[in-house]
């Protein structure tokens, strides 16, 4: 894997990331250990999580990721070589202050999640997404805290709008507080509106390293769903009701017509098309074994000619 600069920071990072919302998830421990090891094993250095990592599925209450990592990385005495990144907002105790991006339940969170992760300094610590009950310049203020103890290193934002953004910049600048270095959109071939529109130059402007999630389209973009058959898949029903159309279709034959050229896969060219976007750092990638982890780190080897941009440009245009 190539290795990029995060932003305007002294990181640098590898160009996938490797995210583990799976972990604990659809991906067991032992099968998470695989597929971090073989992350590490391509050069992989960039690591990202959230503290809710996966409440959502029964009987995971959420910090399940994190503690994942954080085993592996003291059983594999690997931490001085990884850039880790995890986010705070969601609700992770009850009663007030579970959630959100106050002071209390920031300060609470970040220790939490440096013990699941037996860690001292968190390299990249995200908002998950906005919270509009709490000023920005209270959030700001308690990240700041966090630097200056040597809790945190970075602080970035996820799910932001451009506004969200500029508005979080502008408290930092006013109040010489901690600014945001990094954002985490929802970005890929076929979800380009929401970060090209208004972010897309914003981050350019202000020279944010952008590591997007989703860049595979929650499976879609693999290749795996064609005209005539369909995976059997629990996010098999929301990729049916987005992308199984023409204008889908459309995108993946001309991911197939260039990854012959490439003799790569749909998947590895849809991430290789992500990585020439010259905002984009490291594009976030998920797997659950080893063997799936394989079909995609090859993006980083893959340099697209003018003409194949261009096509990939044209077919999702409207997305």
């Amino acid at each position: 894997m190539k290795q990029r600069a995060l932003g305007r920071t002294e990181l640098t990072v590898s160009d996938l990331c490797l995210g583990t919302m799976q972990f604990g998830w659809t991906a067991a421990e032992a099968a998470s250990f695989d597929v971090l090891d073989a992350y590490v094993d391509a050069g992989g250095n960039f690591i990202d999580t959230a503290d809710i990592y996966s409440n959502w599925h029964p009987g995971n209450p959420g910090g399940v990721s994190e503690e994942i990592i954080g085993r592996w990385m003291k059983e594999r005495r690997n931490r001085d070589r990884l850039i880790v990144a995890t986010k705070v907002r969601g609700r992770m105790w009850d009663g007030a202050g579970g959630e959100g991006l106050s002071r209390a339940h920031i300060e609470r969170a970040v220790e939490d999640s440096l013990r699941r992760l037996q860690i001292e300094t968190i390299d990249l610590y995200q908002c998950h997404w906005p919270d509009e009950a709490t000023p920005i310049e209270e959030t700001l203020r308690a990240f700041g805290d966090l630097v200056a103890s040597g809790k945190v290193r970075y602080i970035g934002a996820s799910n932001y709008t451009a506004q969200q953004l500029q508005d979080a910049l502008d408290a930092a600048t006013a109040k010489q507080l901690p600014a945001f270095v990094c954002l985490q959109p929802h970005y890929s071939l076929v979800h380009r509106k929401e970060y090209e529109a208004e972010l897309e130059a914003l981050c350019a402007r202000e020279r944010i390293a952008v590591i997007p999630y989703s860049p595979l389209a929650g499976g879609f973009l693999t290749g795996k769903y064609r005209r005539d058959s369909t995976p059997r898949s629990m996010r098999a029903a929301r990729i049916k009701q987005r992308y199984l159309n023409e204008r889908g279709y459309a995108v993946i034959d001309e991911l197939e017509r260039v990854a012959k050229n490439h003799q790569a896969t749909v998947a590895a060219v849809a991430l290789a098309w992500l990585q020439a976007r010259p905002t984009i750092t490291s594009p976030i990638i998920g797997a659950n074994t080893p063997e799936q982890l394989a079909d995609l780190l090859p993006a980083s080897d893959i340099r697209l000619a003018a003409d194949e941009i261009a096509a990939l440009d044209a077919v999702s245009a409207g997305f």
